[in-house]
């Protein structure tokens, strides 16, 4: 085949993968259950007059499936991080014991569960619509090349069955996410 049409399904196959990626770390964000130090991935913490993520002031472990502790490497810090946490509005109710952060995870509603579930379909139409978008501009691309219209139509061929295959991956991630957040 061309190598400019082989140039192009790389790309292709590359902003696919973005899209792929870019659903797996959404889908990390969307709790599910259990505790995990993620949660508190968006928390930016005042330190020293700078913004700066929870991660890089504190250590956050999980001891169980329900709990979250965040234990500051300056104690001075401990009153900062708990206002960060209430202030980023993640629905949690962090308490202070003097030496670390205890967060109890609360178990999901029903209701929460349903919403969750609809949050990681609009994700994952999301990633669909940058798969079909990569598609729609490879195809482009392999109209404007001046190559034989057999070999145009072979890659458009080989360029759908690339969409088909990332679109069934997001599918099946989704099936398994929702999975995970419908179980009680």
């Amino acid at each position: 085949m061309n190598e400019e049409i082989d140039f192009i399904l790389d790309s292709t196959k590359e902003s696919m993968d973005a899209a792929i990626s870019h659903l797996e770390r959404e889908f990390v964000k969307i709790r599910a259950g259990k505790a995990s130090p993620v949660m508190l991935s968006s928390v930016m913490v005042d330190y020293y007059g700078s913004q700066t993520p929870l991660s890089q002031v504190a250590n956050v472990n999980t001891p169980d499936g329900r709990t979250i502790t965040v234990q500051p490497w300056e104690k001075n810090m401990l009153q900062e991080i708990e206002k960060a946490i209430m202030n980023a509005n993640l629905g949690f109710n962090p308490m202070n014991n003097g030496d670390l952060i205890i967060i109890n995870v609360p178990p999901l509603t029903e209701e929460r569960r349903i919403q969750l579930t609809k949050q990681a379909k609009a994700e994952a139409e999301h990633a669909k619509v940058g798969i079909r978008s990569a598609r729609q501009d490879a195809n482009k691309e392999i109209k404007d090349l001046d190559v034989s219209e057999d070999l145009q139509k072979n890659a458009t061929a080989d360029i759908q069955t690339l969409t088909d295959k990332y679109v069934k991956k997001i599918d099946d991630f989704l099936v398994v996410k929702e999975a995970e957040i419908m179980k009680v």
